[in-house]
């Protein structure tokens, strides 16, 4: 699986439909708005991509709107018919989750 790299955060793409991952798009369009999500999704709506985050189940900010299990509902109703789309899954590394969490 393709992996990146932004904001210090290790992706894996985990579905790439229609060849729609683009790494260096993914990158400028990336805020750190998206830090706190468990995946991201990119799709492209005429000609330009947007990203949407979502969290897994047992994330305490997960809703009905951002679940994971609901991003097939989400491309089929928010998204252009047949578009290129990917969905990116956030690497927790077990050594980050001790730096970040020191006190």
């Amino acid at each position: 699986m393709k992996k990146v790299k932004v904001e210090e955060i290790e992706f894996e793409i985990i579905k790439n439909e229609r060849d729609g991952f683009n790494e260096q798009e993914f990158i400028d369009r990336y805020t750190s708005y998206f830090n706190d999500f468990d995946y991201v999704v990119g799709d492209y709506a005429y000609g330009k991509l947007r990203l949407k985050g979502f969290y897994q189940d047992n994330n305490e900010k997960v809703s009905e709107i951002n679940n994971i299990k609901n991003v097939d509902k989400y491309i089929k109703e928010n998204c252009a018919f047949g578009c290129k789309y990917y969905i990116a899954k956030k690497i927790i590394l077990w050594y980050n989750f001790f730096i970040v969490n020191e006190v």
